[in-house]
């Protein structure tokens, strides 16, 4: 069954080459390891991908004792094997388990592994492990006594490691210290060379880490029958890697983004990723290769690599490729209206959308093509969803929010650096005497107060504190950034500013500048907003806010900046300059990298295990008083409402709709008015648009205002009701009475919307919805929604023979278009809140 060698050290002699026999040969296999590692899995991959369909048993116990083992390793096991296999934890966390064995049985023979090697790649190639081989024939009670107790341990002292738990575990993972002490060059890139020991390439792009965990729980989504999804995941995780991973099996795929660096970006991502068709070819054949310029020329079915990668385009600036499978888009040219018809792109031409940088996606142009294309799925990637504006970006998505890897996260499981933040206390500027409205700084004024020689003598004197090589100061405009150039160039540090003009003395163009800096041609980068993303400049040693946070986003982007790792960096250093500014007290909570920061929860400063591993916060004491008292100058919850709407209302340019309001509402507010029933506007927007003096009382008080009232406010634990009253408003010709022909095109054309589908899939008396006809959808309708509707809301429906009817008074109002609009609005908002309220409470 296997090689007749019982001694195997590690030394000329690895464990893998038995391990990788057996597991092609055995009929069952179980394995009890203290830890699993990603490397240790990925060395196996392709041999358990070979066996999976052969319906072998296999069992694996594994310990969560001090965190060795990696979610990654679990997440990637159960994406190879789905039910395949039967995945445990050792269940006493307070025990030491260090029990490695690897036991596969044929018929009656069988064999155990026995020794010192943890699930993982050096332990099974280059370290030096001694393991010895038991053969059960040869000794039989040896055999039996181990697969006894392994038999135990896995029955009767273990935890299933089902989805739940993987996500747990993973979630309160943490990288642990021993990590710190390997020394990983090639942690923080999905390039791995080195050799392959069962081929004779040397180059291979995989996922790894965070891109493990999401690429399970995105392909998880799908199966639940979602059709978008949006993954939060700090700067630094590879979001576009994990988007050129997760797209491989779709044919054609449109990335688009906002910045040409990003999409050049990542279209070198996803030629390298889409280049493993050629290594999985080579490699069955055996063929060898000397690097990645011969790969690209190999041939496969007559066609090179190098070809392949000729069948992906732009569509920006001058270049308009129409014709290729991937695309990368700029969105200020793909979003321009005239070129979204069928003469350049049919609606159905992408299979797969991925939407970068997905907190601008509410804007007009991203929105256009959001709106145009229908492709089978679309992935949404951010770092930072909350928004200044606060514009909701989850309600694209549907709110089905997939993954999530939070800065805190991101660091303390060991994939970004941590941070030394010293909050400066800055009394050079009294932001009382800035104008302040709708939630923004006048920009001149601020301009003018943040300009002054005081302050930056303030800001040179700190930056000279720390050996800094390579720092980004981010600035509140083009002049601030100018000014503060030159002044740190006029006392001894080379310095430029970057910004979208060609004036100024010392401005750079971005690629210039980046170069000088990597150079240390200069020191220091101030700029405004073009460094917030598609920026990579590991060696960034330090950041410098040198404007008032106003927005948790950009706060966290412009932080994230220098958070990737690189060789002989240990940690950030970051310089916060805090004055009397508005929103300045929630700095120590953005500082704990969580992705919610919510003003209503702000009670007292952080502690100190509320931060990310290894960091390190010094506030100057001055800083805790300004942070007191703008908490207490908080406004009540009704005079925020207002003042919010007419902040959206000025931003719309018209009073705003429902689903509008709560698009861009703030989610601390939205959060609060819901505990609020009568301030909540959203359960009677007519009556608050009329004490606001907002609305032409044309409506209020009337049926028709009772029967908007009754869509806002009717109780909804599924979405049944909303095709029912999409029935009756029939794209804005509204009837009075609708029948079984109306009922069935309504239900299933709102079903056959992916997001509206998936609580169908899920229940079992209709996830068979998808091939049900007409007689299925009328009973679904008529036995459920149909029926609650005429006797708990009698007043507004009844039946008349097979007719469902509308009360008779309300036909008066159909030719009303305010109550058209407001119905089919009230409709659009209890749709989006129905998915809002899903995917926060699964």
């Amino acid at each position: 069954m296997s090689l007749n060698i019982n001694c195997i050290t590690g030394h000329n002699d690895h464990l893998y080459k038995h391990i990788q026999q057996s597991i092609h040969t055995a009929t069952s296999i179980d394995i009890i390891v203290s830890f699993l590692m990603e490397s240790g899995v990925k060395l196996i991959q392709k041999d358990l991908e070979e066996i999976k369909d052969k319906n072998i048993p296999i069992r694996i116990l594994t310990g969560n004792y001090l965190n060795i083992t990696q979610p990654s390793a679990l997440y990637l096991l159960k994406d190879i094997l789905g039910d395949k296999v039967d995945l445990r934890f050792y269940n006493d966390t307070k025990r030491s388990f260090h029990a490695k064995a690897y036991i596969f049985e044929k018929d009656n023979e069988g064999e155990i592994f026995i020794g010192s090697s943890n699930l993982s790649r050096s332990a099974w190639t280059s370290g030096i492990e001694w393991n010895y081989r038991i053969d059960k024939k040869i000794n039989s009670e040896d055999f039996k006594y181990f697969k006894t107790m392994f038999e135990d341990l896995f029955l009767n002292h273990s935890i299933i490691v089902n989805d739940e738990e993987l996500e747990r575990y993973s979630k309160t993972w943490k990288r642990p210290k021993i990590y710190s002490n390997i020394n990983n060059k090639r942690e923080d890139i999905n390039y791995v060379y080195e050799e392959n020991i069962n081929s004779n390439i040397t180059s291979m792009f995989e996922p790894r880490g965070a891109q493990i965990e999401a690429l399970y729980e995105l392909k998880k989504t799908r199966l639940d029958g979602n059709d978008k999804a949006l993954v939060v995941a700090a700067t630094g995780i590879g979001k576009t890697y994990l988007a050129a991973f997760d797209s491989r099996e779709f044919n054609r795929v449109l990335f688009v983004a906002h910045r040409e660096e990003i999409l050049k970006q990542a279209y070198e991502s996803f030629a390298n990723v889409r280049i493993d068709k050629w290594i999985s070819v080579i490699a069955d054949e055996e063929k060898l290769v000397a690097d990645k310029e011969e790969l690209l020329e190999y041939k496969v079915n007559d066609k090179t690599a190098q070809e392949y990668e000729y069948n992906m385009g732009f569509f920006m600036n001058s270049t308009k490729d129409t014709k290729k499978d991937i695309i990368f888009a700029s969105v200020q040219s793909l979003g321009k209206e005239k070129y979204l018809n069928e003469r350049y792109f049919d609606k159905d031409y992408f299979d797969y959308i991925v939407v970068d940088e997905f907190h601008h996606a509410v804007s007009k142009n991203y929105q256009n093509i959001i709106n145009y294309f229908n492709p089978k799925f679309m992935l949404g990637l951010t770092a930072t969803p909350d928004r200044l504006d606060n514009k909701d970006v989850f309600s694209i998505c549907d709110y089905n929010t997939v993954y999530e890897a939070t800065l805190k996260t991101a660091i303390d499981k060991g994939w970004l650096v941590p941070f030394r933040y010293y909050g400066i206390y800055d009394e050079s500027v009294n932001y009382d005497k800035v104008e302040y409205k709708n939630g923004k700084y006048n920009e001149k004024e601020l301009e003018k107060a943040l300009s002054i020689n005081n302050r930056a003598e303030l800001i040179l004197k700190h930056y000279k504190k720390y050996k800094s090589t390579r720092a980004l100061g981010f600035c509140t405009s083009k002049s601030h950034a100018e000014f503060m150039a030159k002044y740190f160039n006029e006392n001894g540090v080379p310095s430029c500013a970057v910004y979208s003009s060609s004036e100024g003395e010392y401005n750079e163009e971005r690629s210039i500048a980046l170069k000088k800096l990597r150079d240390e041609d200069i020191n220091v980068i101030f700029s405004v907003d073009m460094f917030n993303e598609g920026l990579d400049i590991k060696s960034i040693d330090m950041v410098m806010f040198l404007r008032p946070t106003e927005s948790p986003t950009v706060f966290l982007q412009q932080l994230g900046r220098g958070l990737r790792k690189d060789k002989n960096k240990k940690y950030l250093n970051v310089l916060d300059f805090i004055g009397n500014f508005k929103k300045a007290n929630l700095v120590p909570y953005l500082l704990t990298g969580e992705s919610k920061i919510r003003e209503s929860n702000i009670t007292t400063i952080p502690s100190e295990e509320d931060y990310p591993e290894d960091c390190f916060i010094d506030f100057d004491f001055r800083l805790i008083d300004i942070f007191e008292k703008i908490k207490k100058a908080n406004q009540k919850i009704g005079d925020k409402i207002i003042e919010e709407y007419y902040r959206i209302k000025e931003y719309l340019g018209h009073t705003p709709l429902r689903t509008e309001m709560f698009t861009y509402m703030d989610e601390d507010l939205y959060s609060n008015l819901k505990k609020k029933s009568k301030l909540n506007i959203f359960r009677d927007y007519i009556s608050f648009l009329v004490k606001i003096n907002e609305y032409e009382d044309t409506l209020k008080d009337t049926l028709g205002h009772e029967f908007i009232k009754f869509i806002e406010t009717t109780s909804m634990s599924k979405t049944y009701k909303l095709p029912v009253l999409l029935a009756f408003y029939n794209n804005g010709n509204m009837k009075l009475k609708i029948n079984d022909e109306d009922l069935y095109k309504s239900f299933k054309e709102f079903y056959s919307n992916g997001s509206n589908g998936v609580d169908m899939l899920k229940d079992k008396s209709t996830f068979k919805f998808k091939t049900w006809d007409k007689k299925e959808y009328v009973k679904l309708a008529r036995k459920n929604p149909v029926h609650f509707l005429c006797k708990s809301s009698s007043e507004f429906f009844y039946l008349d023979g097979d007719y469902v009817c509308l009360n008779k008074e309300l036909e008066k109002f159909f030719n009303n278009e305010e109550f058209i609009n407001s119905v089919k609005d009230a409709i659009d908002f209890r749709t989006k809140e129905y998915y809002k309220n899903r995917f926060q409470h699964k």
